[in-house]
């Protein structure tokens, strides 16, 4: 099991076991791919240290033949393919949502988001090797190393994803992170990357592959990480009855300045990123009162990179006293964000995507 004991720098640990943490939003938006040092840590379990040598991934369930590998002989039999894409918790801006009413999980800040080109082989490459049925109405089921405890029980971690999602040829199962090995915290030796879910559909540590006819049965994927009414608590909820959190809503977060900054009179550079799953971000508006007025920012990015993060900036001129400053982003179906926190609040806390605010005083 890896040594959790080690920080990075600017790191905001929620968590020591299970290890999750999230970079300072300063850090993250130093760079459109995300370093390995900025880039948040969510773990529902142990770390597993797992190397390539003796490392075997299995495939099953609903194929013509049940096949076998080693990290080496996926390497070589299927060709390589590379994806940019965002990774985003379903819990990133839970603190927001927190402080309007409190929300169960960590207290993620915008952090719980990340950035990367991701380097392995196409999904869909080894599941027609298997014989794989397409039908799209089938399922495909993971199963990881890590071993989570929750609500008193002890179970390895698991998800699915419709068969549709993983014959999409961008669905990887990634053994590199920007050009690097994956490191251990993020799923080494090989994970799975589904461009525009949440992470949680993106399992770490893979140990089988099975295909199926029903979505997974572990917990993780029958009982959490589901998307439920604003009137329903833990004691109420019925996980049956709630969909699977997937697709991501368009988000957008201020980087800098940071909240509570004392700024000098003038003009302020503001800054942040916008994602909206798999669709290009094609607006940002930034407000200096509190959503009164706005100002449209400048983007960057990479437009050939559709499940990938945009960068904006603009620069705003702020008189003394106290300022909110506001974010919020169109996509091109013309989709923005809800104005406020109880507009998407669940009890859970996902898919907290209001726009952010950020408070600042100019003397």
């Amino acid at each position: 099991m890896l040594d959790k004991s080690h920080r990075k720098p600017g790191q905001i640990v929620h968590s020591e076991a299970p290890f999750n943490a999230e970079p300072r939003l300063d850090r993250l938006r130093r760079s459109f791919l995300t370093p390995e040092e900025n880039f948040y840590v969510r773990s529902h379990g142990d770390i597993p240290d797992l190397e390539a040598d003796g490392y075997r991934l299995t495939v099953g369930g609903m194929v013509a033949t049940e096949l076998s590998f080693t990290l080496a002989e996926l390497m070589e039999r299927f060709p390589n393919r590379s994806v940019i894409a965002t990774m985003q918790c379903a819990g990133n801006r839970r603190a927001d949502l927190h402080r309007h009413r409190p929300v169960s999980g960590d207290p993620w800040e915008p952090g719980a988001i990340g950035n990367a080109r991701w380097t392995g082989i196409a999904l869909c490459d080894v599941l027609r090797a298997a014989g794989v049925d397409e039908r799209q109405e089938l399922h495909v089921a993971f199963e990881s190393h890590d071993v989570v405890e929750q609500d008193g029980e002890r179970f390895r971690f698991g998800v699915s994803i419709a068969m549709e999602k993983a014959l999409d040829p961008d669905t990887l199962l990634a053994t590199h992170m920007n050009d690097a090995p994956l490191p251990a915290e993020h799923g080494r030796p090989l994970r799975l990357v589904v461009p525009g879910f949440a992470g949680v559909r993106s399992p770490k540590w893979l140990a089988s592959i099975t295909i199926q006819d029903a979505p997974s049965s572990n917990p993780m994927q029958a009982e959490d990480y589901k998307l439920f009414p604003s009137h329903l608590s833990k004691e109420t909820a019925d996980p049956s009855d709630a969909p699977a959190i997937e697709a991501l809503p368009i988000n957008a977060a201020i980087c800098e300045p940071a909240a509570g900054a004392k700024l000098p009179a003038g003009e302020t550079t503001v800054r942040g990123y916008a994602v909206a799953c798999d669709r290009l971000i094609r607006r940002v508006d930034v407000s200096a009162d509190g959503g009164e007025s706005w100002t449209q920012a400048e983007l960057s990015g990479d437009p050939d990179a559709p499940f990938a993060w945009m960068f904006w900036t603009t620069r705003l001129d702020l008189a003394p006293g106290a300022h909110e400053l506001v974010v919020r982003a169109w996509d091109a179906a013309g989709q923005t964000q809800p104005s406020r926190p109880e507009h998407v609040w669940n009890f859970k806390g996902y898919l907290g995507s209001c726009w952010h605010r950020v408070t600042v005083t100019v003397t």
